[in-house]
């Protein structure tokens, strides 16, 4: 490994930074079969490997070398090259030049379009390998693993179970013949830390009612934890479109929530994997991506800690929580996802929804567009019901039925809409606990607490993805119910 001398000044690691060369023996230019020799070569997706056109002859993929494996000993900050900062400079221009090693003929690419060309003299494939500074080459690719016809059958059932409330404008559109194959650009991030934990927890140890309310018994708990975590493969859109999960034009957070993919099994960049897929590139830099990865590790700290707390039935508090990032891998990957886009246009307004396939795992989620006025009538018809039942019915809880319509109307909207939908990177991340020192003391017991947790419990807190208020903005924002009661808070505000 290289060591650079520069030191980005935003890292929130402890430590040099340290640049690994990932490409050192990748070739612009043409690859050949090493069996017949063409150049006609492209990704068989039932067995993730390269395949000749001509001979039928398959590659096994190459795996990525140089990226350090030992992430217990990870110090400052790893940066692959291929997740390098993006230049501004001559050389990281979109236009590349490439010369046919078979004619001699000069080959213009457009790095934002495609990473291959044909020789327009001799019809061999030219392929751009080596990393160029614009974000178009990363360092390593996880090839397609699901066909088209498998990803068609996926989104069809998903669009299927949505159809009745399904706009009619949608239904009348929609084919799976428009689904691309798509390779988004992201970011994996190694992260080798110390964690320090202290709280209060909370095991119960009997439930009585009173006046038909529930009261509680506990112990109280001194609880202490500290350990070394490793995290593997943290992965985070390094496409600032798709960053957006609640982006009020377009649907990101359905293609967040198809995570997470099989990292294991991605193998070195070549740009043979991206024939007949489409790919976007990479327009965001480590600097750009470090607050966002150092939120994320934080709460996946606090969920592995979770599984040594499993006593506390009420919950921790913790109040004081500190993870120190000793040191970060950044890698550069393309990762595969079948995606089927429908833009709704509304009273001026554009959203575009999408239906991804994760094309490793055919993990499915989407988008399907509302037809509102439908949704509010039976709504309102469920909430007539849920009043006649309050008055008719005597029991004790009745007054739940005056919320029927509402909790149908939500709970169809975001079955259609699924805008809480994200990857759980807390407990999806691959992780390991070393190390781990443990405290529980016990504090005292208590009698009659009306809480079913222990106060300010957080030990399932998230913070990496601000999920709560920008919900409820896009909603207000999306649908005319949610506005009139925007409007009379408003009012009641200015009043």
């Amino acid at each position: 490994m290289q060591n650079q001398d520069m030191i980005p000044t935003n890292s929130f690691t402890n430590g040099e930074t340290t640049i690994i060369k990932t490409d050192t023996d990748a070739k612009n230019g043409q690859d050949k079969c090493p069996k017949c020799g063409s150049t006609d070569i492209m990704l068989n997706p039932n067995t993730g490997k390269l395949r000749c056109n001509f001979c039928r002859h398959e590659f096994e993929p190459q795996k990525l070398v140089g990226a350090q494996t030992d992430l217990s000993s990870l110090e400052g900050q790893v940066i692959l090259s291929g997740a390098t900062d993006i230049s501004s400079a001559e050389d990281a221009k979109n236009i590349i030049t490439l010369k046919c090693s078979s004619c001699g003929a000069e080959v213009v690419i457009d790095t934002s379009n495609s990473t291959q060309a044909r020789c327009h003299w001799c019809r061999n494939t030219l392929s751009i390998n080596q990393q160029v500074p614009n974000g178009s080459i990363p360092d390593v690719v996880l090839p397609f693993g699901i066909t088209k016809e498998d990803a068609k059958k996926e989104i069809e059932k998903f669009v299927g179970k949505r159809k009745f409330f399904a706009h009619p404008k949608f239904k009348q559109e929609f084919s799976t013949e428009n689904i691309m194959g798509v390779y988004l650009p992201y970011m994996l991030i190694d992260i080798n830390s110390h964690v320090s934990l202290t709280g209060l927890g909370e095991h119960q140890t009997k439930t009585y009612y009173r006046n038909q309310k529930a009261y509680y018994d506990a112990d109280l708990y001194h609880v202490e934890r500290e350990f070394d975590l490793i995290a593997e493969g943290l992965t985070i859109e390094s496409s600032a479109d798709k960053l957006n999960h609640f982006s009020f034009t377009n649907t990101n957070n359905v293609i967040n929530a198809i995570m997470p993919f099989d990292l294991e099994n991605c193998v070195k960049f070549n740009s043979n994997y991206l024939r007949g897929y489409t790919s976007e590139k990479r327009d965001t830099n480590v600097s750009t991506l470090e607050p966002i990865v150092s939120k994320e590790a934080k709460d996946v700290a606090r969920f592995s800690a979770n599984s040594t707390l499993k006593e506390y039935d009420r919950g921790v508090s913790w109040s004081h929580e500190e993870v120190d990032i000793k040191g970060t891998q950044w890698k550069s990957a393309y990762l595969p996802v079948w995606l089927y886009s429908y833009l709704q246009v509304s009273n001026n307004q554009k959203v575009l929804h999408y239906v991804a396939v994760n094309a490793r795992t055919k993990e499915t989620m989407g988008s399907v567009p509302i037809y509102m006025p439908k949704l509010i009538g039976i709504s309102i018809l469920i909430e007539i019901l849920g009043i006649l039942t309050m008055l008719w019915i005597d029991f004790d809880y009745n007054w739940a039925f005056l919320f029927a319509g509402i909790v149908y109307f939500f709970f169809m909207f975001f079955r259609y809409r699924n805008a809480n939908a994200r990857h759980k990177y807390e407990t999806e991340t691959k992780t390991s606990i070393s190390n781990l020192r443990k405290v529980d003391q016990f504090v005292k017991s208590e009698q009659g607490l009306s809480n079913s947790k222990i106060n300010g419990v957080n030990n399932t807190a998230i913070h990496g993805s601000e999920m709560s208020n920008e919900l409820i903005n896009k909603l207000i924002d999306q649908n005319g119910v949610a506005s009139i009661i925007k409007n009379n808070i408003e009012r009641r505000n200015k009043k």
